[in-house]
């Protein structure tokens, strides 16, 4: 990743200033910026890769996490201001999603254009989403939700320090999405497109299909071989359908996709 300033909300694992495209990545409940280093080697050059680093992980260790999505949205909205002199994408996975969801409406409240496109992964529409109270519930109940959805590495839990010290954040960000509600304002006009596992326990292709309620725009589902973390081992076939939907003259110029993750 590149050396960006410790306590801003964007990270550039391989900037691509003349990039036509910039894809602004959202993470999950408990991840990090890191979770999509990955990509970048994948992407064309005419994409430029900017991922939101929520605060409390990673080298943003040593602050408090976000507690509320309004103001998690208005410093991310206020910092990716500048970059948006070109056309952009907001890919979010899980918590993720409804980040980019609220995203896209603050920034384009603030008069900035809106997204080529929404890419909402592994959850279902903001208005459908259940309330939860796992972050009301003790460790070893958080732990269970943890590995009932994958995604996170059993020797990390069952190590003492470790378990401590990601468990912080994680409850604090299923505090924030398990509170969250819809923000009052309009609904989108970009396209959404809906990815998901075929195994994901959270929303299926029905209740994925509910996000057409959030844009005016064209809304497509496409599922996925995999449970709620499908998007890490099946990494190059996302990336081909992001691209593809953005512009297939990107989805022919990508590297060379790998055939393991």
């Amino acid at each position: 990743m590149t050396a960006d300033p410790p306590g801003t909300w964007l990270r550039r694992p391989r900037p691509r200033p003349g990039a036509g495209l910039r894809l602004v990545c959202l993470p999950h409940a408990g991840g990090g910026a890191g979770a999509y280093r990955a990509w970048a080697p994948l992407l064309p050059d005419g994409v430029d890769l900017v991922c939101v680093q929520y605060p409390g992980r990673e080298d943003r260790f040593g602050e408090p996490p976000a507690r509320d999505m309004a103001a998690l949205v208005r410093a991310v909205a206020g910092e990716l201001a500048p970059l948006l002199d070109r056309p952009y994408a907001l890919f979010g996975h899980s918590m993720g999603s409804a980040v980019a969801f609220e995203l896209a409406r603050a920034l384009r409240a603030g008069g900035a254009p809106g997204p080529e496109r929404l890419f909402a992964s592994g959850r279902r529409a903001p208005a459908d989403a259940p309330a939860g109270r796992v972050h009301e519930g003790d460790d070893d109940a958080l732990v269970d939700e943890l590995l009932r959805l994958g995604g996170t590495e059993e020797e990390v839990l069952a190590d003492p320090g470790l378990r401590e010290a990601v468990l912080g954040y994680i409850r604090a960000d299923y505090r924030l999405i398990e509170r969250y509600r819809p923000l009052p304002g309009p609904v989108l006009d970009c396209p959404v497109s809906v990815f998901l596992g075929d195994a994901d326990p959270e929303v299926d292709a029905q209740t994925a299909a509910r996000w057409a309620a959030t844009t005016t725009g064209r809304v497509d589902v496409q599922v996925f071989p995999g449970d709620h973390f499908y998007l890490v081992p099946r990494r190059g076939a996302v990336l081909r359908a992001l691209l593809r939907r953005l512009d297939p003259a990107l989805a022919a110029a990508a590297s060379p996709w790998p055939s393991t993750p």
